[in-house]
């Protein structure tokens, strides 16, 4: 069983999806956390992880934390992202700037690349793949999303951090709009990053990683079939170093994730990334 659990800190409230499993050497049930969702007043139904978004009691749940702000968050998330899509695909920069801007005066950053960027993204990859958009608009509509996130990396600064963080991608992944985003939030958050980009070696991957001595290493993976070459780059870094290996990206949400020399952050939201590198120990 699925369900919503709410943690009193001081005077707000902090939602917990988690699920109840069943002990049989103990005969009790017990707690599994599957996402903390946040501060209960900012939560909305998109937090919710795809396969319980449509679940009736955790949707009743969710309403009754102050419903009427929480319709309002959703009318705002679905009107920017319908904004975006048509702004994005008519290459339009300028509007897709005040799009942001307009979004992250009532909401953060981190929403507008979790809630509104990343979906919209996925779409117009989808409706390419499905012919309802040329390969010219999708290209527009990419090209005009990587200015975007360049532009908003450009407006923003954050305080210095020890930790220097590098994102690579494995042979044959060519999508790099993740890392991008990536690259833009963490360094508002303060992190030293090091973005590898598209068609790296892998041998040119480990000769970065020995003469910057990064702290953490991410690997992005968006599509499925680019996995294995994905495991193959982890296992050579973790043959030839300690660092900490965090392997995530769209091809990383599916229900059974696939073991890596590394640990997979799978559907982990941008705002929760900091905090997790934060948590892992200096090594070098």
């Amino acid at each position: 069983m699925v369900y919503i659990r709410a943690k009193k800190v001081k005077s707000d409230q902090y939602l917990y999806l988690v699920k109840s499993i069943w002990d049989s050497k103990r005969s009790t049930s017990k707690q599994e956390i599957i996402k903390y969702l946040g501060k209960a007043s900012d939560v909305i139904k998109d937090d919710i992880p795809l396969e319980f978004r449509n679940d009736a009691k955790i949707l009743s749940v969710l309403a009754s934390y102050n419903p009427e702000d929480i319709q309002k968050r959703e009318d705002a998330t679905k009107k920017s992202k319908q904004q975006l899509f048509k702004k994005l695909t008519d290459g339009n920069i300028e509007e897709c700037i005040k799009i942001y801007k307009n979004y992250v005066e009532i909401f953060n950053i981190a929403d507008f690349f979790d809630k509104i960027l990343r979906p919209v993204m996925v779409k117009i990859g989808k409706d390419w793949e499905t012919g309802k958009l040329t390969i010219a608009t999708e290209h527009v509509a990419s090209n005009i999303a990587q200015t975007l996130v360049k532009i908003i990396m450009e407006q923003s600064s954050g305080a210095g951090n020890k930790k220097k963080v590098m994102i690579c991608v494995p042979v044959g992944e060519e999508h790099h709009m993740g890392c991008d985003v990536l690259e833009t939030y963490l360094t508002i958050k303060g992190f030293k990053v090091f973005n590898m980009g598209t068609s790296i070696p892998t041998e040119s991957i480990m000769e970065f990683i020995n003469m910057k001595k990064p702290n953490i290493v991410l690997i992005s993976i968006t599509i499925q079939d680019n996995i294995l070459a994905g495991q193959r780059l982890a296992k050579k870094i973790r043959g030839q170093s300690k660092i900490p290996i965090l392997v995530g990206g769209y091809a990383m949400q599916i229900e059974n994730t696939p073991k890596f020399e590394g640990n997979v952050i799978g559907d982990t939201s941008l705002e929760d990334i900091p905090k997790i590198l934060r948590k892992i120990p200096l090594t070098n």
